[in-house]
């Protein structure tokens, strides 16, 4: 029986991965939509968010089968737990790379940015790939180097954030209304991917140590 158990929490864990990867093309391919407007690559995006969700709601099955029939110990039942939370953050994070493709998608042939926004959102869109790769890599490694860069890159995004609030905000801006709402959405869409992704390393950190840091990046 302890045999089957490990096995059933290594399949957790290998559904989580592939959770990753998913989410790590989506925002591959959501960010491109969004810098180049190219409609058929948002609408993959959109498309394919509905295998995360499939995947999320058969990794929670499947863990809270183990909670009911198992009777873990506490340091598998922190495993257990805590995958159930990082695989909710993931999927969250599927959905906001499909809000940015479903942004690009509205304003098609046009792009959403309006040129002197371009290199901010260039950038964090770098931070958001770069984000979203780490995690498959620290999922697999737990190495907590990978999740401190992590929360580095969010740290940078942070910063973005603000700076694109700053601009709108500012008498000197001059565009539409709808553009200024397109920024301001955009620019939440790419710091909450990130804020989520800081929640997945901070639940890695403690599944690996221990010790649990309060988050409070954990809000929809």
């Amino acid at each position: 029986m302890r045999k089957v158990f490990q096995e059933e929490l290594t399949q957790v864990g290998e559904q989580l991965v592939e959770i990753s990867r998913l989410v790590s093309e989506a925002i591959d391919k959501a960010t491109t939509s969004f810098q180049i407007a190219d409609v058929d690559l948002a609408q993959d995006v959109i498309a394919a968010d509905a295998r995360i969700d499939f995947l999320q709601n058969s990794l929670d099955e499947r863990a809270i089968d183990i909670l009911a029939l198992q009777g873990p110990v506490a340091s598998d039942l922190r495993m257990i737990v805590g995958s159930l939370r990082m695989s909710a953050s993931l999927e969250r994070m599927g959905d906001l790379a499909r809000h940015i493709a479903q942004l690009a998608r509205l304003r098609y042939p046009s792009v959403v940015i309006p040129g002197g926004m371009t290199e901010t959102f260039t950038r964090m869109a770098e931070l958001d790939q770069e984000i979203a790769d780490k995690l498959t890599v620290l999922l697999e490694s737990r190495d907590l180097e990978v999740a401190r860069d992590i929360l580095k890159a969010n740290t940078v995004i942070n910063d973005l954030h603000l700076s694109v609030f700053k601009a709108i905000a500012a008498p000197e801006w001059s565009e539409s209304p709808a553009t200024t709402v397109d920024v301001a959405l955009a620019s939440r869409y790419f710091e909450r991917f990130a804020d989520h992704g800081v929640s997945v390393a901070q639940k890695v950190t403690y599944l690996v140590t221990g010790a649990w840091q309060p988050n409070a990046t954990e809000h929809s």
